[in-house]
């Protein structure tokens, strides 16, 4: 395994993006059509040596799958030589882009306003819920969601996942974040000043992902109001999921549908072995923390995978973020989900622990 530490500049508005190509729409009582692929072409591309393939990944608990697909021997099983690229969360947009990266893993909220922008990914699979938390002071008055109305949100940043989640909760209540009269405020701080910056009054409310909100919600003694692994608006929905560059899903289909393949495997043995992957993210440097309290975080998520399940949360999310005006009034939320997402007819919609035992310890 090769890692490899690349530094994008933000430069989002000067790149030439590629132009997304839709896949062939589904009917409307039928989900997207799957695109054509053989098992014999992948054969034929992976048997003869492995497939150099760039994966973009951040020092993320939530991105247990890459790491256990890459360690645990799933990306080689399926033919594939994985190189590691980290890149920060907020920048994954102009390395694919650049064409940095051919493939990752990342929160649906914050690609679906690049996409409709231009940005050119297809999406492969529902990896697992849960990861954003919306939390408060214990003693702030803020017991419901209705009780956001008026208050300042802490975010790290206007176009993050945990923001968009939030403007979801908020048009839930009816509560208004239209910038010409808003009900709320969204205040910018960087995701390790937050905790600071609510314990001195500058903010009242925090959204953010884990492992960030857990451990605020511990050092500073908060209640969860939003755990979007369990809050009924958000549990049964895909937060993440698998993707590969538009470019790389037209010039190798069949490398795609591999690495689909061993992230849902991989997705599978972290919800078997929640212990073992938070231990082996700490002794591989992928992250840092504690092996117990990372567990715990891992164990509070559906690992759960389904390639029908990612396609159902894009569509989802599309169409109510058409409704609040986060994504172009007037959307048409299915085209939307099969233009952006690519099944595969040799990746099925999940596995079972059964199907992975070969690679139990």
């Amino acid at each position: 395994m090769k890692n490899k530490i690349v530094s994008v500049l933000l430069v989002l508005s000067s790149l030439a993006f590629l132009t997304a190509c839709g896949a062939k729409s589904a009917s409307d009582n039928e989900p997207a059509v799957a695109q054509n692929t053989s098992v014999s072409a992948a054969a034929d591309e992976t048997s003869k040596e492995p497939f150099h393939l760039r994966i973009a990944y951040s020092p993320s608990l939530c991105q247990a799958p890459l790491h256990i697909a890459v360690e645990k021997g799933f990306f080689a099983d399926e033919g594939i030589d994985p190189e590691n690229i980290q890149v920060e969360a907020s920048h994954v947009q102009e390395a694919i882009g650049a064409d940095q990266v051919d493939v990752g893993f990342g929160l649906i909220g914050k690609f679906l306003q690049p996409i409709e922008n231009g940005l050119a990914i297809k999406f492969t699979a529902g990896v697992h819920t849960g990861c954003t938390k919306i939390i408060v002071p214990k003693d702030s008055g803020i017991d419901t969601t209705a009780d956001l109305k008026g208050k300042r949100i802490g975010v790290s940043g206007l176009a993050g996942a945990e923001t968009i989640v939030t403007k979801r909760v908020l048009a839930a209540e009816g509560i208004s974040f239209d910038e010409e009269n808003p009900e709320v405020e969204f205040v910018v701080f960087s995701q390790s000043d937050l905790g600071q910056a609510l314990e001195n009054g500058a903010i009242d409310v925090i959204a953010t992902g884990d492992p960030t909100a857990s451990q605020y919600v511990e050092q500073y003694d908060l209640n969860t109001l939003v755990d979007t692994a369990s809050s009924e608006q958000f549990a049964s929905e895909y937060c993440c999921a698998s993707f590969v560059s538009t470019k790389f899903a037209e010039e190798h289909p069949d490398v795609a549908a591999a690495f689909t393949r061993a992230i849902l495997k991989a997705s599978v043995y972290v919800n078997e072995h929640p212990e073992e992957t938070a231990q082996l993210q700490l002794d591989k440097n992928y992250v840092t923390g504690d092996a117990e309290f990372n567990a715990g975080i891992l164990k509070s998520y559906n690992y759960i995978p389904s390639v029908q399940g990612g396609y159902d949360a894009i569509r989802l999310s599309v169409e109510q973020l058409a409704d609040i005006g986060v994504l172009k009034e007037g959307t048409d939320a299915q085209k939307f989900a099969d233009d952006v997402y690519v099944f595969y007819d040799d990746v099925p919609d999940s596995y079972t622990a059964d199907d992975i035992a070969g690679f139990y310890d």
